[in-house]
């Protein structure tokens, strides 16, 4: 993967006033960067505060470099065979924290400050909005819960 060697400290404004900056960039860790025959990788992208999943979306080399260099969010449409950066024209735009990639470096994380009315075309905060099965998690929550209550000294009787 070709990534720049360092970063400029020049950094650019946005309409909605805030700042872009260039990413600083582990090398090693980027030449890791493993992409599939069709030449993407999923990027998968989080709120950087609330740490709630965003949207999956799909870079090449290209969108990764211009994320990198810009400090804002470019993906590869596979749909309209085109970059797209977030926000362009909605205005919900996204400021890159931290770039990580999975073990097997076949997957991004991307962490991000969202501006906007969110990250999904539909205008909600997330693009998983949309929730088709839900259940209470692990058998052992509640015990779990009780136990870290009774090791804090919350009185399980009391409501409180």
């Amino acid at each position: 993967m070709v990534v720049p060697d360092s970063t400029c400290n020049e950094t650019s404004g946005d309409d909605d006033g805030a700042r872009s900056t260039p990413l600083v960039v582990n090398q090693s860790l980027a030449q890791g960067v493993k992409f599939a025959n069709d030449g993407l990788i999923p990027a998968i992208v989080q709120d950087y505060e609330t740490l709630s999943v965003l949207t999956l979306a799909y870079m090449d080399e290209e969108a990764l470099r211009r994320t990198i260099e810009s400090g804002r969010t470019w993906f590869w449409s596979r749909s309209r065979r085109e970059y797209w950066n977030k926000g362009e024209t909605s205005g919900a735009r996204q400021y890159v924290r931290e770039i990580s990639l999975d073990c097997d470096g076949d997957a991004l994380l991307v962490k991000v400050d969202q501006h906007g009315v969110g990250a999904c075309h539909t205008e909600q905060w997330s693009c998983f909005f949309n929730e088709i099965a839900t259940g209470p998690g692990s058998p052992r929550a509640s015990v779990d819960t009780c136990e870290m209550d009774a090791d804090r000294g919350v009185d399980q009787g009391s409501g409180s």
